[in-house]
């Protein structure tokens, strides 16, 4: 089970101690950025097809690879979900995986691309690693631990939303006009770059971190996976924002997502006309 039902909160406490699984986590994201790392940019790079017409390199391949192994090793009661290799087991805790968020970035050089970790407790992403190799940047959390980013010295820095109280002052990221107009919600898309401050389209991963940097008030997209997902939930609720589907639900099966600042939240949700009967704080 990947999706909490809708009585359940993504933002509700947990009893458990996540030290131990959050440190496991970081260490497997130094694990995938050396496999990944050691294929990015390179001339020979192999890339596949999918049946659904997305790409997959050797280095998405081979990094899930390497995330599978540890957790066998560390983790083996835990279920996996990966994008490449599917769900093994069946447990209240999965890990669920991204080898390389961004592959169309990474086949061609580009270094906006991420691996992204997420460990689902009962349903709700409770861990959250996500890393930028290419970039040097990485940020993760786990619940009631906070959410954390690295910076040029070497020491932890603590992530908090934005404090922007009005949707005219809010900067937004779209992710891309085709996903808006192919989930049918093109006018809302222009409904709200047009009551925003600045909106963008700064794609994939990076939104959502500056999102949880504070730099962003906004973030939605459509036909997201859940393993593109799981692991920015908690990276956001912990840096004080909301992360829910496009109507509102705390759910990450929907293949939608909305991750705000949590203050405007409920408006933004009005302002695109998205109705959920899970709206409400819990």
């Amino acid at each position: 089970m990947t999706s909490p039902s809708a009585s359940v909160s993504f933002r509700a406490p947990f009893d458990g101690d996540l030290r131990e699984d959050l440190t496991l986590a970081l260490q497997i994201a130094d694990a995938a950025d050396a496999v990944s790392m050691a294929r990015f940019d390179a001339a020979d790079l192999d890339v596949q097809l999918k049946a659904d017409a997305s790409h997959v390199t050797e280095a998405d391949l081979a990094t899930e690879r390497a995330i599978r192994s540890i957790l066998e090793t560390e983790r083996p009661d835990d279920g996996v979900f990966g994008e490449e290799y599917g769900r093994t087991g069946d447990s209240s805790r999965q890990w669920i995986v991204d080898p390389i968020d961004g592959t169309a970035n990474y086949l061609k050089g580009i270094p906006m691309w991420t691996t992204l970790i997420a460990l689902s407790i009962d349903g709700v992403p409770r861990v959250g690693v996500a890393s930028q190799p290419a970039l040097g940047r990485r940020w993760w959390a786990a619940t009631g631990l906070g959410a954390w980013t690295n910076t040029p010295e070497g020491t932890p820095r603590r992530l908090a939303v934005s404090s922007v109280g009005a949707i005219s002052d809010a900067s937004a990221s779209f992710q891309s006009i085709r996903q808006w107009d192919e989930a049918g919600q093109l006018d809302a898309l222009v409904r709200l770059s047009r009551s925003v401050w600045r909106d963008r389209g700064y794609g994939d991963t990076w939104p959502y971190m500056l999102l949880a940097e504070g730099r962003l008030e906004f973030v939605a997209e459509f036909g997201v996976q859940e393993y593109d997902i799981a692991a920015l939930v908690p990276i956001i609720t912990e840096a004080g924002g909301r992360f829910t589907s496009y109507a509102g639900e705390d759910s990450i099966a929907d293949r939608s997502s909305l991750a705000t600042n949590g203050v405007l939240h409920s408006a933004f949700l009005d302002l695109l006309g998205a109705t959920s009967e899970s709206r409400s704080t819990p």
